[in-house]
C-alpha cells in the first residue's frame, strides 16, 4: 500500500492509543495522524479532518464510541470505523455494527489481526474475528428468541430521558448529576426500564434506543 493513510485513534488510555499508532506506523505509510482521549473531541476531529480510518474505543468517556460512530456516519457515510474494546464483545458487537462500524477488534488482538482488519476495512469490506462472528450468531439467535419490543408508550417522559442518556454511554452517576436526581433514583428508573421493555442486556437496550430513534443512527439505517 503506497498511499499514505490519514488516521484517527480515539482511546482514553494513553498507552493503548500510542501503541496502536506506533503499530500502524510499523505496518503502513501514514499521513496525518490524529488522536483523542474523549468522545466529544473524537467526533469533532473526525468531522473536521475526515481521516481515512478511525480506530475508536467503544467505552471512551463523555460520548461513547457507538454514539460517536453513529454521528460520524450521519455526516460522512463514507467514513471507515473500526471499534475496539477490552470488554466482553457480546454486549457491544451488534450495537457497533448497527452504528455502522466496519470492523470490531479486542484490544489484545495481534498485529496480524489488526493488519487484516485494516486491509479489509480500507478496501470497503467488513472485518470480524472468528470469535466475534460466533458471538454475532449467538446474539442474533438470542434476539430472535427474545425480540426487542418496538413500542415506547409504556415509558414515562423521565424514563425516556434516562434511556437516551444510558444509550449515549453515560454512567448512572453522570446521569444522576446531570438530572439532579439521586444515584438510587436513577438505578430504580433503570430497573423499571428493563422490566417494562423486557430487556436484559446493554446490547438490547442500545438496540432498542437506535430502532426507536432515541439516539440517531447513520443514514440508511
Amino acid at each position: 500500500m503506497n498511499t499514505r493513510i490519514s488516521l484517527l485513534v480515539a482511546d482514553d488510555h494513553t498507552f493503548t492509543r500510542k501503541g496502536i499508532i506506533q503499530m500502524m506506523r510499523d505496518l503502513y505509510p501514514l499521513g496525518d495522524v490524529f488522536e483523542s482521549d474523549d468522545g466529544i473531541e473524537s467526533l469533532a476531529i473526525a468531522l473536521e479532518k475526515m481521516p481515512d480510518l478511525i480506530i475508536l474505543d467503544i467505552t471512551i468517556p463523555f460520548l461513547n464510541g457507538i454514539h460517536v460512530c453513529q454521528q460520524i456516519l450521519s455526516k460522512n457515510p463514507e467514513a471507515k470505523v473500526i471499534m475496539i474494546t477490552m470488554n466482553d464483545p457480546k454486549e457491544y458487537l451488534i450495537p457497533s455494527l448497527e452504528a455502522g462500524a466496519m470492523g470490531f477488534l479486542k484490544k489484545d488482538a495481534t498485529a496480524s489481526e489488526f493488519k487484516e482488519a485494516v486491509d479489509l476495512v480500507l478496501s470497503g469490506k467488513k472485518y470480524l474475528t472468528p470469535a466475534s462472528s460466533s458471538e454475532l450468531i449467538s446474539a442474533f439467535l438470542a434476539l430472535k428468541k427474545h425480540p426487542v419490543p418496538s413500542k415506547t408508550d409504556v415509558l414515562t417522559l423521565r424514563e425516556k430521558e434516562i434511556l437516551t442518556r444510558i444509550a449515549e454511554g453515560h454512567s448512572t452517576r453522570e446521569i444522576s448529576e446531570a438530572m439532579t436526581l439521586s444515584y438510587k433514583t436513577i438505578e430504580t428508573h433503570r430497573s423499571n426500564l428493563m422490566r417494562k421493555l423486557r430487556l436484559h442486556t446493554l446490547n438490547e437496550l442500545v438496540r432498542f434506543a437506535i430502532q426507536n430513534k432515541f439516539i440517531s443512527g447513520p443514514k440508511g439505517t
